[in-house]
């Protein structure tokens, strides 16, 4: 039961991702034509890192799933609003290009994580390394958009 679980954690991010890829199909341009940090990841390596993002959520939401902690509910309503905050963010960013909302967004989504992060640690699972170390790639990466995104104009 346990392994059809984590596999259903895992389709469900990377099915959200998948979609959010489909609607913003064609638009890495508009990030190529960004005023960018020196350094700034090549856009070939977004879909590559977002997928193995989108595979780290569904991790830590197995852990969370999983535990036995009565919050645990809270943690995955939690979990659910940032994976759909996830799947809105490429739309303003860039289909609307609409940068300052972007960046309100992903700082929302940092604080999310912060929350996340906080409910990890709070449930002393077995596996909290993975998935405190799963959520912190991802806050890592939110960082980097946000640098990103300060220089946007």
């Amino acid at each position: 039961m346990k392994k059809r679980t984590f596999i259903i954690s895992l389709i469900i991010p990377l099915l959200v991702g998948a979609i959010s890829a489909f609607i913003t199909n064609n638009q890495m341009e508009t990030y190529s034509n960004l005023n960018t940090p020196l350094l700034a990841p090549p856009g070939w390596l977004f879909p590559i890192v977002w997928t193995l993002l989108y595979i780290l959520m569904g991790i830590s939401s197995y852990f969370i799933y999983i535990s036995h902690d009565p919050k645990r509910e809270n943690a995955l309503i939690v979990y659910s609003f940032q994976l759909f905050i996830n799947f809105c963010w490429p739309l303003f960013f860039f289909n609307l290009h609409n940068y300052f909302l972007s960046l309100m967004i992903l700082i929302a989504l940092i604080l999310i994580i912060g929350v996340i992060i906080g409910f990890l640690i709070k449930s002393k699972l077995l596996s909290l390394i993975c998935g405190v170390l799963s959520v912190l790639i991802v806050l890592f990466w939110f960082l980097v958009a946000s640098g990103i995104l300060t220089n946007c104009g």
